[in-house]
């Protein structure tokens, strides 16, 4: 057999070599994110959540809606998709479903987090986590429920804003103790908090970089050197989307034109190449209708 986008993933991840994946809040942010070189797409959460429903990250989204989008994406680029599954919706038989749903709509790794449910975004203030061995018993449930055993089951804590950096290292090494394949300590606040999850964690470390959270904005060079497998800019596109958007609309509500803004918007073929109207064309043309 061939390799498969999961046992791609899966041979990246070993590596352990800084990998940054962006995060996408659509499937065209997900088709930007391939044309522009990168390696991988971090279905966000937050940022679908944000894009899709126009309200916070607190667990608001559902399993179908995610689905959807994770559906989407799936047609529209060829990288591995890595989905924010947040808490898995429900207990350990709920996460055995999202697994499967998940898998089925074309996720090839599913991060799972111990939040209560309903979750807050892991920058939040007023965050709570699940006791450890309810969270081990989840893990348990969508490793069994995965039909591909190289569908990764990312592991997320977010013990160290609630009890604490000691609490949530003992929490990780209890997840991958059930079967995790990632860990992802979210929110740690030093430098040495970095080193010390990418040191003494067993498996590979995906780490959060998130302009205006809790953790210091380090390059990747150092995370690299630090062992990071991946570095995740969750919401970078969105942000960026939604500052831009209140740039070019404040403009054109007090000028009535676009006139000093056009360096800003993308013309109207790039935006054509984006959504690749180019194949459309082609396929237009090979499924025409033939002349008698």
């Amino acid at each position: 057999m061939g390799e498969t986008l999961n046992s791609r993933l899966r041979s990246r991840v070993a590596r352990r070599d800084g990998m940054v994946v962006p995060g996408a809040p659509n499937a065209l942010a997900a088709k930007i994110i391939e044309q522009t070189g990168f390696e991988a797409v971090y279905v966000t959460g937050a940022g679908v959540t944000n894009m899709h429903l126009g309200v916070p990250d607190i667990g608001l989204i559902s399993l179908t809606e995610l689905a959807d989008h994770v559906g989407a994406m799936r047609d529209a680029v060829d990288l591995p998709l890595i989905v924010d599954a947040d808490t898995g919706f429900g207990n350990a038989l709920n996460v055995r479903r999202t697994i499967q749903v998940l898998e089925r709509s074309g996720a090839n790794a599913i991060q799972l987090e111990d939040q209560v449910f309903p979750k807050r975004c892991g920058h939040f203030a007023g965050k709570a986590v699940i006791p450890a061995g309810e969270m081990v018993q989840k893990i348990k449930a969508a490793t069994d429920a995965r039909k591909d055993p190289d569908l990764m089951i990312v592991a997320r804590t977010d013990a160290a804003a609630c009890t604490g950096f000691d609490d949530a290292m003992e929490r990780a090494a209890a997840y991958i103790q059930a079967g995790a394949d990632m860990t992802f300590v979210e929110a740690p606040r030093s430098e040495e908090e970095l080193a010390t999850i990418a040191r003494d964690l067993a498996v590979p470390q995906l780490v959060n970089m998130v302009a205006g959270g809790l953790t210091p904005l380090l390059g990747r060079d150092k995370l690299t050197a630090m062992g990071f497998a991946f570095i995740l800019y969750a919401n970078a596109a969105l942000q960026a989307a939604i500052h831009n958007m209140q740039f070019v609309l404040t403009h054109l509500e007090a000028e009535g034109s676009l006139e000093g803004v056009m360096d800003r918007i993308a013309d109207f073929e790039a935006r054509q190449v984006a959504v690749d109207k180019p194949l459309f064309d082609g396929l237009e043309k090979k499924y025409a209708v033939q002349g008698d």
